[in-house]
């Protein structure tokens, strides 16, 4: 149904809710139910390390009882801090049976920030990789939590050394089942609290609407499970589905191409950095991909060219949609039985409803801008401890997104700006306030403006324009270093220049959008190779395309939803950066 005020699909068979008569509601049970029907078929695999679901069941309840150990009540956070491996499942299913709420943390988070994800949740615990142990312990006895290394090898014995804990902890469909920390125009994230019943929904319809997902299936794990798309469209949507998890902490599109012809990949999850390294890559037609049906693309614009040339190269579908942290995150979809129309972030998914409205609220006719409003199960319960925050993003039950778009006459969505200052690099969302406030902390900085840069492969690049105080000297490698070692790789900026002066409007207010960086050198770009499928070499631009950063045009699925990927990876250690490449692997800008 179609009408001048939005698009509205019923559930008639509601996803998920109430699946299990009799008993209460907790996101776990999906794996325990799962467990039951496919005990011995594969859940998570990571090379050669396979779990099946009587496994992955096992350890998660052994994961529970652990927790419960440690004092863990119903309704207490937990923090978790680990890359995609595993254990990350493991704990993630184990904290929410015994009743706890999880809270995903980027693993390349400094200990300040760290300090304040435990402190803003009150969470009691945190379980953080073992290659990041030392910032997350730092932040971890800042904020006085329990912290607990994941080692692998250690850990897997400290579970086992535990009892299965047989039962679930019931929980209601509102109740809490994660905290998902999303960038604020403050500077300080905000948590949103995401329920059982919103998560399970959204997975639900997802999976049978959008994927069509079933046990024969494999879904790569390419996207960070700490990021709610990765989370819901990965982890909960497989899990549910009885489908085998493929894991790869850190992405490298040899890799992936590798993988996907090892394990059968039916499903292919990405942000669009990824899809232009995959169809960038050389030697890309010696890799069997014959087993891919569908391709799920979210986080930024994916361009046109770009979308078209991989669904060329590898003969599958590729799917684009919409949706934020606080939306679970899935919202719209061009569905795989509809037309699919470029530039569009397509039609709301089922039981959800959008809109777009004027600066009082009123509802817009097709084809006027505003901003998109949405309403359904899959909207969060509000920002967590912040009712004024929750106050200001809700109203009457319609989330405001702050994204700006159109209803064209087919009911399909279009994005054409962002109400917000917001910094998409390659997938992760940077508010520039967060870093300006960081870079304010050095002593040389009288006012700071951070900007984002046009990137020929991640998209945008952060800048910094910085106004010295009266006699202060700074190199902008200081300030980069400053900044670098503050927040976590993907914030920092990489340009920064000193200006005489910030433009400013006559009464004093920064003008952001005159901000202007100094000429820089051109950022490589990821070009498409030759196809033995295609027999034509096509330049695919990150940036270009249909939609691409020169227009206003944009696609993406959670583009305000946390990290989707890093900058390289500057900690160390194996597979923290989705995104980094291996060794001598180009893909992105260092």
């Amino acid at each position: 149904m179609t009408s001048h005020h939005g698009t509205h699909w019923e559930d008639p068979e509601k996803a998920s809710k109430h699946r299990w008569s009799g008993v209460m509601t907790n996101l776990s049970r999906n794996l325990s139910e799962t467990a039951v029907r496919y005990a011995e078929r594969p859940a998570i695999r990571m090379d050669d390390y396979l779990l099946t679901y009587a496994a992955l069941d096992d350890a998660a309840s052994r994961a529970a009882s652990l927790l419960r150990d440690r004092g863990l009540r119903p309704g207490d956070r937990v923090g978790l801090m680990l890359p995609n491996v595993p254990a990350f499942a493991v704990i993630y299913y184990g904290a929410l049976r015994a009743g706890g709420v999880v809270v995903p943390m980027n693993p390349l988070l400094k200990s300040r920030e760290v300090e304040y994800y435990l402190g803003n949740s009150g969470a009691k615990f945190l379980l953080a990789w073992h290659d990041v142990a030392s910032e997350a312990e730092l932040g971890a006895k800042a904020a006085r939590v329990q912290f607990q290394r994941v080692v692998p090898g250690e850990f897997e014995q400290l579970v086992d050394s535990f009892e299965p804990a047989v039962d679930v902890v019931g929980r209601e469909d509102d109740d809490t089942a994660v905290i998902l920390y999303t960038s604020g125009t403050t500077g300080k994230p905000k948590g949103a609290e995401l329920t059982h019943g919103g998560l399970d929904q959204n997975q639900a319809v997802s999976g049978r609407t959008l994927l069509n997902i079933g046990p024969l299936d494999v879904v790569m794990g390419c996207l960070p499970l700490f990021h709610v798309f990765g989370m819901t469209v990965g982890l909960n949507l497989a899990v549910a589905g009885g489908a085998c998890l493929t894991l790869i902490p850190r992405f490298d599109p040899r890799k992936a191409l590798e993988v996907i012809g090892r394990d059968k990949v039916t499903i292919f999850e990405g942000v669009p950095t990824m899809y232009s390294a995959m169809l960038g890559e050389r030697d890309r037609s010696q890799y069997d991909v014959s087993s891919l049906r569908l391709c799920v693309s979210g986080g930024a614009a994916l361009p046109v060219e770009v979308l078209r040339g991989f669904e060329d190269a590898l003969g599958c579908i590729v799917l684009e949609g919409y949706g934020l942290s606080e939306t679970s995150p899935v919202a719209s979809f061009n569905h795989p039985d509809k037309e699919r129309k470029a530039g569009s972030i397509g039609t709301p998914i089922e039981g959800v409803e959008m809109r777009v409205v004027d600066g009082s609220g009123k509802v817009l006719l097709p084809g006027e801008v505003g901003e998109i409003e949405i309403r359904g199960p899959n909207v969060m319960k509000g920002y967590w401890g912040n009712p004024e925050a929750t106050a200001a993003a809700m109203r009457d039950g319609w989330f405001s997104t702050g994204d700006l778009g159109r209803m064209d006459e087919d009911g399909y969505f279009y994005i054409v700006d962002r109400k917000k200052d917001l910094i998409i690099r390659g997938g992760y969302n940077v508010y520039p306030r967060e870093v300006e406030e960081v870079l304010y902390e050095h002593p040389a900085v009288a006012e700071a403006a951070v900007i984002g840069i046009p990137h020929g492969s991640l998209g945008e690049e952060i800048g910094a324009a910085v106004e010295l105080k009266t006699g202060a000297h700074a190199a902008p490698e200081e300030l980069v270093t400053f900044v670098k070692e503050r927040l976590a790789a993907y914030k920092y900026p990489r340009h920064v220049w000193v200006v005489d002066a910030l433009p400013r409007t006559s009464t004093g207010k920064l003008l952001r959008r005159e901000v202007m960086p100094p000429r820089l050198e051109p950022e490589p770009v990821a070009t498409a190779a030759p196809s033995s499928n295609t027999g034509v070499r096509k330049d695919h631009r990150t940036g270009g395309g249909g939609h691409g950063l020169a227009e206003l045009e944009r696609v993406r699925l959670g583009q305000r939803s946390g990290p989707m990927k890093t900058a390289p990876n500057e900690l160390g250690g194996a597979g923290l950066d989705p995104m980094e490449p291996a060794p001598g692997t180009y893909v992105f800008d260092r």
